[in-house]
């Protein structure tokens, strides 16, 4: 039996053919220096980032109030964050009449992660949700951001979250200053990985395929990312194993801290 996640992947390649059949030829993928799959040398003039999980750690709305939520904690963020995907891939294939905002979703998948679990406090979990829109940044971001800024590179996120999180978000962590973009699906009316949403950078920054790096710790959307076109850079913190062939097709780094020399190898600013 096919897992929505695994349905929208596939739905997503035919999509990918059906409409980047006239993208630039552009390199993809592989580790650092290695070229892949054949295609012109592009030189990288923007960074686009994720940003839940990427960017930001979505377990510290729960790690805040861990106290409150009992030793159970991390497995009920775990499950909240999870839920939280699902209702987008959902709510994307049963099309746009069936969209809503991901700050609705984020809240739904909560109450559902809540009754799992039973956590009753009304107090809370109105708490968490809260914190959700406050979540912090990994510690390297703002250097690494800042270091990226110094080369002349462009920076952006292209997040599910809708504009008003992501205000809060970029705020609260002390990056808003350092991204030349923050683009919220809500612009398109679908999520990741629908190639809607990743035309929608490359539009918005005037720029081809390959001239855009992309940078998710989510190996799903690292693979939408490298279907539509862009150079991938997959942030697997925890070691996770290979999937959707992304020791071929993406750069993997344990964190961000590696990004601006992973960069520099492929011919960045």
């Amino acid at each position: 039996m096919l897992l929505i996640r695994d349905y929208l992947i596939i739905n997503t390649k035919k999509k990918v053919a059906a409409s980047c059949s006239n993208h630039w030829p552009v390199r993809r993928g592989g580790q650092v220096g290695k070229t892949v799959s054949s295609g012109l040398m592009v030189q990288i003039r923007a960074v686009v980032f994720d940003a839940y999980g990427t960017l930001l750690d979505v377990h510290a709305a729960m790690a805040r109030h861990s106290g409150r939520l009992g030793s159970n904690w991390p497995q009920i963020s775990a499950d909240w964050r999870q839920k939280q995907l699902e209702y987008s891939w959902v709510r994307s294939l049963a099309g746009s009449g069936h969209h809503r905002d991901f700050w609705h979703l984020t809240d739904a998948a909560l109450a559902w992660a809540a009754a799992r679990h039973g956590v009753s406090d009304e107090a809370v979990l109105a708490d968490v949700l809260t914190a959700y829109r406050t979540l912090d940044a990994y510690p390297e971001v703002p250097a690494v951001l800042k270091q990226l800024r110094d080369r002349g590179l462009a920076t952006a996120i292209l997040s599910n979250g809708e504009p008003g999180m992501l205000a809060d978000a970029t705020r609260s962590a002390g990056i808003d200053a350092l991204l030349d973009h923050v683009l919220s699906v809500e612009t398109v009316g679908v999520f990741k990985p629908d190639p809607a949403v990743y035309r929608l950078a490359e539009q918005r920054l005037g720029l081809v395929g390959g001239q855009v790096a992309f940078v998710s710790s989510n190996p799903w959307d690292a693979f939408g990312a490298h279907a539509f076109g862009f150079q991938v850079f997959w942030i697997n913190r925890t070691g996770q194993p290979h999937e959707y062939d992304l020791h071929q097709n993406a750069a993997e780094l344990t964190g961000l801290a590696a990004l601006p020399d992973a960069l520099h190898a492929r011919g960045s600013g």
